[in-house]
């Protein structure tokens, strides 16, 4: 490219600075930065030569340069082929599964999370605007998302929506630009909210260690369009707090009941044992060592004695998530 530049700026220093090829340079150098080929730039150095040796003259020059100027930016990789060729999103999960994709961002880049989060984006706008997007289809997020990869992410241009990072629960969530546009997202009609009060979910957790995987589902939730209700640090250790909890435990709107726990991992039981509707279990890693990461929470969750308890994997707070919102949608 640097032999381009700088035979184009010899040609144009000769036809004289208000030449036909003094102003194509600049519009010249910068779609070959990006989009050159060996074969392309070959085509203008080929083009430059004849000029100089006078067999060429600055009208045709240009015109040759047009040409391949639109050839190279023609041949250039789309935004779509790129993305395919690390990522192939399942926009259709929704309507099969009932739930919408997300992003797992632990090994992945910035641009590869950027790229895939503005293609989500991208097809919740065409959704809203054929009227034709479920309130759960417009979550968009990215789970695991540590403040160094947001911070890497928020510097990269998007075109399709807005990012929110949640430093707690280490997400990004991103609103679709369409939903501005609609309102959708405002859509306080009676039916709506009675439909959303019926759609509680409860998210307790045992301490303020478990925040994070906590808040993973709660957000999660509230992205899909469900209405949470948080009680935090009721752990076991204080048997009164959970009790005192009781009133919101059983509110009759609620559908289903996230518990995430470390260390003993006892919480899940006893909330099991006062409730009548499902408990999905979150083991955590907190712990000393001998809670081996999570896995001693894990296993206390599965040897529960209190019936209606489900278990999901270490610090999963989405997968309790979209476990609690298909109980609720299938119930």
């Amino acid at each position: 490219m640097n032999v381009v530049s700088k035979g184009l700026r010899a040609v144009a220093r000769r036809e004289g600075q208000g030449s036909r090829l003094a102003r194509l340079h600049l519009a010249t150098c910068r779609s070959f930065s990006s989009t050159s080929t060996s074969a392309h730039v070959g085509d203008v150095l080929e083009i430059l030569r004849k000029v100089e040796e006078g067999r060429l003259s600055a009208s045709a020059a240009e015109s040759l340069l047009s040409s391949s100027v639109a050839k190279a930016s023609s041949s250039a990789p789309s935004d779509m082929d790129a993305l395919e060729s690390f990522a192939n999103l399942d926009h259709k999960r929704t309507n099969r599964t009932g739930f919408p994709e997300a992003v797992f961002s632990e090994g992945k880049t910035a641009k590869q999370i950027r790229d895939i989060l503005d293609d989500m984006a991208k097809h919740v706008n065409t959704a809203v605007e054929s009227g034709d997007a479920s309130v759960a289809e417009k979550a968009i997020l990215a789970t695991r998302v540590n403040d160094k990869l947001y911070k890497e992410i928020s510097e990269m241009p998007l075109k399709n929506g807005t990012i929110t990072y949640h430093e707690t629960a280490n997400l990004i969530s991103m609103k679709a630009s369409a939903l501005d546009n609609n309102g959708v997202e405002n859509d306080s009609s009676s039916e709506t909210t009675k439909e959303k009060e019926r759609n509680t979910v409860v998210v307790a957790c045992a301490g303020t260690t478990d925040l994070p995987v906590a808040e993973e589902a709660a957000l999660t939730l509230e992205a899909a369009g469900c209405k949470v209700e948080r009680i935090y640090d009721v752990g076991v250790a204080g048997l009164h707090r959970i009790i005192n909890a009781l009133p919101r435990l059983r509110d009759p709107s609620n559908r289903c009941v996230i518990v995430c726990a470390g260390m003993d991992g006892a919480l899940p039981s006893v909330v099991a044992g006062l409730v009548t509707v499902p408990v999905v279990a979150v083991p955590t890693s907190v712990g000393y060592g001998a809670a081996f990461g999570g896995v001693s929470a894990m296993l206390t969750m599965l040897n529960s004695c209190a019936p209606g308890v489900g278990i999901v994997n270490i610090d999963n707070g989405f997968g309790a998530a979209a476990l609690a919102f298909k109980f609720m949608h299938n119930s």
